[in-house]
């Protein structure tokens, strides 16, 4: 059994001969290891306030007799690294950073490589999955079609897709190649080049339905983008000749899209109203990114911290749901091997920077 004395271990990956595996700690430290448990290498401070997940590209690459493995992996610093692990016949290891990727700007909290090595993913608190040319570090595509956290991501080891896994309670796969992407509820999607054009552009828009505006305070112009984005295009000729804007929408009835909208469709009158429902159930949304809130009291942290399971919580809340509750993570329901919190200082200075700037 390996140890390393106070901190929690919260990744690890076996090489592709098995002969070696690496683990990563909320420290953020990266270590290569060997079957005996001897510790081979250790790179400290291998990402800035944690590490979150590592994995080992499916690739061996041999130069006579050293022997070569590619490493992704993420962390806290909201970074994707690629490292190269060089492993000859004298004792220890070797290993490199080739590629820092910054493709996305909250932490990062998983990657996977494809069967092949070819291509990297990862997923992000910035609610984005991105997809790298895994051995040159580019960029290929930001996919933008979750709502929360991305929790997980995979490629298939016998087809070519990728599957991201989301707090929003929702899974994407895509197809590599040629294909679709779509929800895993059965939508038909679209390719992934296009898709991801499409994620970024529409990324861009300020749809009033995640604006900073309640919808009682929607203009006309709202209303009808939110029609748009909805998918009820048909009727903002409809909307717009009647003047309905965020506070007569809210005030829509059966009756009234039946005898004053004159919508003919019972199907369509349905929608409406059920889309109306679920904008009143809606939580206004203040423009706060995600990664500013508690996960326990959604608010604005003051003092984050990071706990074992490698997630950070406002300080006096993580405190009293360790002293109150199980000691049991908040995001994965797992036990937490201490109780130790780290102070998050760099998401303590981004909060600070954002809060002075609205």
């Amino acid at each position: 059994m390996g140890a390393v004395p106070d901190t929690t271990m919260v990744a690890c990956s076996f090489t592709p001969c098995s002969q070696l595996f690496a683990t990563g700690s909320t420290y953020g430290d990266l270590r290569i290891w060997d079957l005996n448990m001897n510790q081979l290498h250790a790179e400290k401070y291998a990402h800035d306030l944690g590490v979150t997940c590592c994995q080992f590209s499916p690739q061996i690459m041999k130069y006579g007799h050293v022997v070569q493995f590619r490493l992704a992996s993420c962390g806290q610093d909201s970074l994707l690294k690629i490292w190269i692990i060089s492993r000859t016949s004298s004792p220890g290891c070797k290993m490199q950073l080739v590629h820092t990727l910054s493709g996305q700007c909250a932490t990062v909290l998983s990657c996977a490589y494809s069967t092949d090595g070819q291509l990297l993913v990862s997923g992000s608190m910035d609610k984005t999955v991105a997809v790298y040319e895994a051995n040159n570090g580019i960029l290929l595509y930001t996919l933008n079609q979750h709502e929360r956290y991305v929790t997980s991501c995979a490629f298939s080891p016998t087809a070519p897709l990728i599957a991201s896994g989301s707090m929003d309670k929702t899974v994407n796969v895509w197809r590599v190649e040629d294909g679709s992407s779509g929800h895993a509820s059965g939508p038909k999607g679209k390719s992934l080049p296009n898709e991801a054009g499409s994620a970024s552009h529409e990324a861009g828009k300020k749809w009033p339905g995640h604006s900073r505006l309640m919808v009682s305070e929607w203009s006309e112009d709202d209303v009808s983008s939110w029609l748009l984005e909805e998918g009820l295009e048909s009727l903002v000729d409809t909307f717009k000749a009647n003047n309905i804007d965020g506070a007569e929408l809210l005030s829509l009835s059966k009756e009234s899209l039946s005898s004053d909208l004159h919508i003919e469709s019972l199907g369509l009158r349905s929608k409406v109203l059920r889309k109306i429902e679920e904008l009143k159930m809606a939580p206004v949304s203040n423009g706060i990114p995600d990664e500013f809130l508690c996960p326990i009291t959604h608010e604005i942290m003051k003092d984050p911290v990071i706990a074992a399971d490698g997630y950070s919580y406002e300080r006096e809340a993580i405190e009293s749901w360790i002293n109150t509750k199980s000691r049991s993570s908040p995001m994965t329901n797992l036990p937490l091997q201490t109780t130790l919190l780290t102070p998050n200082r760099t998401l303590k200075m981004a909060i600070c920077r954002w809060t002075s700037s609205q």
